[in-house]
């Protein structure tokens, strides 16, 4: 069995795109189809359901993935033990983050990163939803709550903080809550309740019982921007918003507490651009971890 075509169709499954698996790979789509046509000859059985949208893995598929990820990992190992694993740091890593952590921290910094690293490509996907590992959707993910399953390689990355926050103009037109019952009395914004990816995303309970907010956003970054406009008031996290001179913190004795994790799978362990990533974020986050205190 040629480790090439078993490579491929790892790529196929885990993108569920046959065009998207090849550019990735950097083959002809047309070369890339005739590999995984040549491995289901030599396994004796179909292993995709192609379709015009895409493809999905049929129950040999199924099985067959499992054992190709045993092989990779081998493979991985092998080439560590020989000393020929991915040792330069070189090629990509795609970073999946959720969007105000993405878009606001890491994009500024990550440019230190491919600066010391020339043959390093960084993708970063700042959006607001949960990405799967094992489908390699991100070679390295920043969650909001620790993954509880999966062949994971976890770290705390930090703690962070959330508060209430209003724009000027619209304290000026509208006055400051005192009490956090007074919030009934002003405009409310929040997340779309059902585009909620994670549980941890559910502050407004924290706060009060029924936030009905008025203006519903799915992305943490349109909360801040929509604040900001004097759309209501919001619970924003506080190293984005401290330092915008447009926003203003209220109740400040209410402070919601959250964690940042990294996480990436096992199979990636031996990949020194997984690992160099991986510490980089690390170290960033350390250098300025003040700034995600609530008393920065």
């Amino acid at each position: 069995m040629n480790w090439d075509d078993v490579r491929i169709f790892l790529s196929v499954a885990r993108s569920g795109q046959f065009l998207s698996a090849a550019r990735k790979l950097g083959v002809n789509h047309a070369t890339l189809s005739r590999r995984v046509s040549a491995l289901e000859t030599t396994l004796g059985s179909q292993l995709f359901l192609r379709s015009t949208t895409g493809c999905e893995l049929t129950e040999d598929g199924v099985r067959f993935l499992l054992s190709a990820e045993r092989m990779e990992t081998e493979m991985l190992g092998l080439q560590a033990d020989l000393g020929r694993g991915d040792a330069a740091i070189s090629g990509t890593v795609r970073i999946g983050a959720p969007d105000g952590f993405g878009v606001s921290f890491l994009a500024p910094r990550l440019g230190m990163l491919t600066a010391r690293h020339p043959d390093l490509k960084i993708e970063l996907v700042p959006v607001p939803r949960s990405f799967s590992l094992s489908q390699r959707e991100a070679d390295i993910a920043i969650t909001i709550e620790r993954p509880e399953q999966g062949r994971l390689v976890l770290s705390k990355l930090t703690d962070y903080s959330l508060g209430l926050y209003a724009s000027k103009s619209y304290l000026k037109q509208n006055g400051a809550p005192e009490t956090v019952e007074a919030l009934k009395r002003h405009r409310r914004i929040g997340y779309v309740e059902d585009l909620i990816f994670s549980p941890s995303l559910n502050y407004t309970g924290e706060i009060m019982r029924d936030w009905n907010a008025s203006f519903e956003i799915s992305s943490a970054t349109g909360q801040t921007e929509a604040v900001r406009s004097g759309a209501g008031i919001g619970i924003l996290h506080d190293y984005i918003a401290r330092n915008d001179r447009e926003l203003t913190r209220i109740l400040p004795d209410v402070t919601i507490r959250r964690s940042y994790w990294t996480a990436f799978h096992e199979n990636a362990r031996q990949l020194a651009r997984v690992r160099t990533v991986v510490q980089f974020l690390q170290d960033i986050v350390t250098s300025e971890r003040s700034i995600f205190s609530p008393a920065a």
